[in-house]
């Protein structure tokens, strides 16, 4: 049974990973991707090699798998001639250039809209396409910094704020362009109209931080104390270890409570319930009695306990455990699967499980213009006006 995306064809005119990322979702899903890079360059970043084999970098297999890659030059008006090609039998085409790039191409939406009229076109830009900060160059921990995530990062040791060490910007980013394309798509069934869909890194950053990271920041009208989740979460350090815990009603409270040893905490009225246990001040004083016992007891035994009271709590995982893990062993959810170039290459599966239309791995990556020739023979060029196309430096 084919995945939910399948019969829709985008073209991906991104890279790195804001884009690349929400594309290889649609492609898992079953979506065509084919995926333009620049014919005079590396192409996407990510193809530098940085765990790579074959050639084919880690960062841009987690980001790329399942698409095939036309390299262009989009300088000239051959290489433009066949993206136009591409869109024409096109339903999306996603782009992540800095603004006004596209436009100074003859590639924005208002130039293909007129190749594809009901095309979904979709836009990625750092901050938006105007604003103080439009122009200028952006990364994710750029992002991370703007948007107030890294302030909440915030060591207890020492109080200093730290970076999320991976890219948090762009990935909330790519999830927010995968969602908004589907969308734009399901109006399309009903109502035959395409769309541009403008997303900014900075409003998808702070959007997707917001809930949690931000609450003091929302009830603006003399709102009570409270405490952040970027103080409850936090690392407890076991007699020969760490380990995470949370409690999140008064049935958990009471059970950790009793699991450590200390049932007189049920009554007192500074803790017995989590409406009394989240005024700040009485938050602090339990955390650290909690913290003074955990220290003396080992980290199996800590576990043992809570997880027969039922308080939800996990080790802390290196990277190499988090593969042996027996959950995620048992879910499926790293599979291995093996590439002709770069040969076995294990990654996450979809994450949503469809009963119907499954997603499914996407198992194949492509050098940068691997599939330049067979595109261009779909598209109806001959092999000769291939060759030309190739010797005039127009593809790769």
């Amino acid at each position: 049974m084919p995945g939910p995306m399948q019969g829709y064809k985008i073209i991906d005119l991104s890279q790195i990973v804001s884009g690349p990322l929400a594309t290889m979702l649609l492609a898992d899903q079953g979506a065509e991707v084919i995926k333009v890079e620049q014919a005079d360059s590396i192409g996407d970043m990510t193809r530098l090699p940085s765990f790579a084999s074959g050639g084919i970098a880690a960062l841009y297999a987690n980001n790329n798998r399942g698409k095939r890659s036309i390299a262009l030059d989009l300088t000239t008006d051959a290489g433009r001639s066949i993206l136009c090609e591409l869109v024409a039998e096109a339903d999306v085409v996603v782009q992540n250039f800095r603004p006004g790039a596209v436009e100074r191409l003859g590639i924005a939406y208002d130039d293909l809209v007129v190749v594809r009229p009901d095309l979904v076109y979709c836009s990625i830009s750092g901050f938006g396409p105007t604003g103080p900060y439009s122009g200028q160059p952006v990364l994710d921990p750029v992002i991370q910094g703007i948007a107030g995530v890294i302030g909440r990062q915030c060591n207890p040791a020492d109080g200093r704020p730290d970076l999320v060490r991976n890219l948090f910007a762009d990935k909330s980013t790519a999830l927010t362009v995968a969602q908004a394309i589907t969308a734009a798509l399901l109006v399309r069934e009903r109502t035959g109209d395409g769309q541009h869909i403008e997303v900014p890194m900075l409003d998808a950053c702070v959007w997707f931080h917001w809930p949690d990271g931000m609450m003091d920041h929302t009830m603006l009208d003399d709102p009570t104390p409270g405490v952040l989740l970027a103080e409850i979460y936090t690392l407890t350090d076991a007699a020969d270890g760490q380990f995470v815990y949370i409690a999140t009603n008064n049935t958990m409270r009471h059970s950790l409570y009793r699991a450590v040893g200390h049932p007189e905490w049920c009554d007192d009225p500074r803790f017995s319930t989590m409406e009394a246990a989240m005024v700040p001040e009485n938050f602090r004083a339990i955390d650290a009695l909690l913290r003074d016992v955990f220290r003396t007891m080992p980290l199996a035994d800590i576990l043992d306990r809570l997880r027969a009271a039922d308080v939800p709590c996990g080790p802390i995982l290196s990277p190499d455990e988090v593969i042996a893990d027996p959950q995620i062993v048992h879910n499926g959810t790293l599979e291995t699967w093996i590439d002709p170039v770069a040969g076995r290459i294990r990654q996450p599966r979809p994450a949503a499980r469809f009963s119907r239309t499954p997603a499914t791995v996407a198992a194949s990556l492509s050098t940068k213009g691997a599939d330049t020739d067979a595109i261009l023979a779909e598209l109806g060029h001959n092999p000769d006006d291939i060759v030309q196309l190739r010797a005039d430096g127009v593809v790769v």
